[in-house]
């Protein structure tokens, strides 16, 4: 596991710099309602709010008795999902690549601790609790190169790109190796065809506007995202008192 990890990150650096397109921010629905600038956009973000504050009430009434060990990681996971809603909300009221970095910082928070859970939950709990730190300062960091180097007129989205797509990549091995390690297999299944369902839309942002007009893909894509978070909070609540077992 921790050499398909290392490919892949020596892998990227024989990519070219990756720099952010300025069309990015073009967005097909830029509608306004009530005065608000890109409205649907906006708005459609709601569902990480929800999904972001039952996950931390039910981590913070339940969590001792379903995941005694490692509490603290599922709450800045669920920090992350809540944080998403407003830095996706702020870009959303002027797309630009100075407030896209709002958007970025809570999602590599919500990519990097879901990462820290997976290895709590199928490899070891002690490497779950220690690597969380790590790999959220990792996560912050790669969006702050991006900007720094868009500054500097040579964007480079290469480490950003990794922080998103490498849990696609570890976390199926890791399930796969462990799958009887944790019941979360399932769930965390369904939140990543429903990531990869968000990426499909957000690609597809003006095919999908075109039919009737109603919603764009994006602003989908956030719908979708969100269901993410929502399928594995639902395999939380249904886990009984569990026994974690540490190496």
């Amino acid at each position: 596991m921790l050499l398909i990890s290392i490919s892949v990150v020596v892998a990227a650096f024989f990519v070219d710099p990756i720099a952010q397109d300025p069309a990015y921010h073009r967005f097909v629905d830029q509608r306004r309602f009530l005065s608000i600038a890109n409205t649907l956009n906006l708005v459609s973000n709601l569902p990480f709010v929800i999904v972001g504050v039952a996950g931390l009430l039910f981590v913070k009434r339940h969590g001792s008795s379903v995941v005694p060990h490692t509490q603290a990681t599922w709450l800045v996971f669920f920090v992350g999902v809540l944080l998403t809603a407003f830095g996706s909300g702020y870009y959303h009221l002027a797309p630009n690549n100075e407030t896209l970095i709002w958007d970025r910082l809570p999602m590599t928070i919500g990519f990097m601790s879901f990462v820290a859970i997976v290895i709590g939950e199928y490899v070891s709990v002690d490497w779950g609790k220690r690597l969380v730190l790590p790999l959220v300062i990792t996560g912050a960091a790669s969006v702050l190169y991006w900007s720094h180097t868009e500054q500097l007129g040579a964007g480079d989205l290469r480490p950003y790109v990794l922080v998103q797509f490498m849990p696609m990549v570890f976390v199926p091995v890791v399930i796969l190796v462990r799958r009887d390690r944790s019941n979360l297999g399932w769930y965390i299944a369904w939140m990543i065809a429903f990531y990869a369902m968000a990426k499909v839309l957000e690609y597809f942002d003006a095919g999908v506007f075109s039919i009737g007009e109603l919603m764009s893909g994006h602003a989908l894509k956030h719908v979708f995202a969100a269901l993410g978070p929502a399928a594995l909070l639902s395999g939380l609540m249904k886990r009984t008192p569990v026994t974690e077992t540490s190496e």
